[in-house]
């Protein structure tokens, strides 16, 4: 028993070591307000016609062209189980690095609006709530607390499990 409390007090003082104040783009999914860390963000790019692939499933949209590269899109609000909804003028794609040093895939991920970089401070930051054994949470990195506003900051390297990376990766590179 007291090795079990031992582990789950590393594991909460890893995703604690893993809360940094910095600066966070944040968007809307629906009315709830997300945040990425900005040194994943590599740019923003206004919504274009995507190519579907077949057989992949529903949170990938399909692939673009962006500037000569092929970089597979994904949804959002899918891979979090929201509803779809249709884009519209403010719907666009953050274009992301994600991945480990030695196995980073760029893709975007559509998202309804972006809002603005916020500057969050270590003390604005909360550890993600406790929901059970059954909720998979371990991709929020922690809520922010920015006046009235809370921002879920995701890590966005844990939003894809391995084998989504992987699905990523073989449409990415099949396009």
């Amino acid at each position: 028993m007291a090795e079990q409390a031992s582990v789950v007090r590393t594991g909460e003082t890893q995703k604690k070591d893993l809360m940094k104040g910095g600066k966070y783009l944040t968007f809307q999914l629906g009315k709830e307000i997300y945040g990425l860390e900005i040194l994943k963000v590599q740019e923003i790019i206004g919504m274009m016609s995507v190519t579907r692939i077949p057989k992949t499933p529903e949170f990938i949209r399909g692939v673009i062209n962006l500037r000569g590269k092929v970089i597979s899109i994904i949804e959002l609000r899918r891979k979090f189980g929201m509803e779809t909804k249709a884009d519209t003028e403010k719907t666009c794609i953050v274009v992301v690095q994600v991945g480990e040093n030695s196995h980073q895939i760029t893709m975007g991920t559509v998202v309804d609006e972006v809002s603005e970089v916020l500057e969050i401070g270590t003390n604005q930051m909360e550890p993600p709530p406790k929901f059970g054994g059954n909720a998979k949470i371990d991709f929020i990195l922690g809520i922010g607390k920015v006046g009235q506003k809370v921002v879920m900051l995701l890590d966005i390297d844990k939003v894809l499990t391995n084998r989504d990376m992987d699905l990523v990766d073989q449409v990415s590179q099949k396009s």
